[in-house]
C-alpha cells in the first residue's frame, strides 16, 4: 500500500488494514481535504481512498475508489470496483456498488457481524506475521525441522515431551544409552546370561 500525506494529513485508526497496492492520498489544490480512516476498517487491495473520510468498522472492496470529500459512515460497505464520487455520503449500514456508486440495499445484521469478525481475523493474522518476521534465522530453521518432523513422524510414535539429552561423554553419547549396553560391551551380556543360570 501507499499512504501519501504530502500536502495534507492522513489519520489511520487502530486495527485498520490497508490492502496490497491500495492508495491513500489527500488533496490541497482542488479542495482542502485530509484523509481520515477510522478504527477497524478494511481497505481492499488496489483500492483508492483520496481525500475522504471513512468511519469505524467500514469495508472498502478491492479496487473501489472513494474520492475527494466523500464520507463513508460507520458499518457501511463499498463493493469491489465501486466509485464513490466526490462529496458523496454513504450512510451507516448501507451497501453501495457501481460506477458511479449508488446504494444497493441495507446490510443485514449477519453481514455487519461478518465485517467485524473479518477485522479481528486480520488483526490476529497481522500479529502472527509480525511474530514470524521477528524470528532469527536459527529460530526459522528450528521451526522448519519441527514441522518436517511432525509431518513425517508416525502419529503413534511416543516421545516424552520433556525429554532432554544428557551430557555427551567422549563423543559416544549419553551414559547408559549407547555404551554400557550389551551391543557395545558384549561382556556385559555374558555376565547377565551367567547370572540368569
Amino acid at each position: 500500500a501507499t499512504v501519501r500525506g504530502d500536502v495534507n494529513k492522513v489519520t489511520i485508526g487502530a486495527n485498520t488494514s490497508i490492502g496490497d497496492r491500495a492508495m491513500v492520498h489527500v488533496a490541497k489544490i482542488q479542495g482542502d481535504f485530509c484523509t481520515v480512516i477510522g478504527d477497524n476498517v478494511t481497505v481492499g487491495p488496489g483500492a483508492i481512498v483520496h481525500a475522504a473520510t471513512l468511519g469505524d468498522n467500514v469495508v472498502i472492496g478491492p479496487c473501489a475508489q472513494i474520492l475527494d470529500g466523500a464520507t463513508v459512515e460507520s458499518r457501511a460497505k463499498v463493493a469491489a470496483g465501486a466509485v464513490v464520487t466526490p462529496g458523496t455520503t454513504v450512510k451507516s449500514g448501507e451497501l453501495w456498488a457501481g460506477s458511479p456508486a449508488k446504494m444497493v440495499r441495507a446490510l443485514t445484521a449477519d453481514e455487519i457481524a461478518s465485517m467485524l469478525e473479518s477485522v479481528e481475523e486480520t488483526a490476529i493474522l497481522a500479529a502472527m506475521h509480525a511474530t514470524e518476521c521477528s524470528k532469527s534465522y536459527e529460530e526459522l530453521v528450528a521451526d522448519e525441522a519441527a514441522f518436517r518432523d511432525k509431518e513425517e513422524r508416525d502419529p503413534d510414535y511416543w516421545q516424552p515431551k520433556n525429554w532432554t539429552e544428557q551430557g555427551q561423554v567422549q563423543g559416544q553419547g549419553s551414559p547408559g544409552r549407547i555404551f554400557d549396553n550389551t551391543l557395545s560391551h558384549p561382556e556385559e551380556g555374558l555376565k547377565q546370561s551367567q547370572n540368569q543360570k
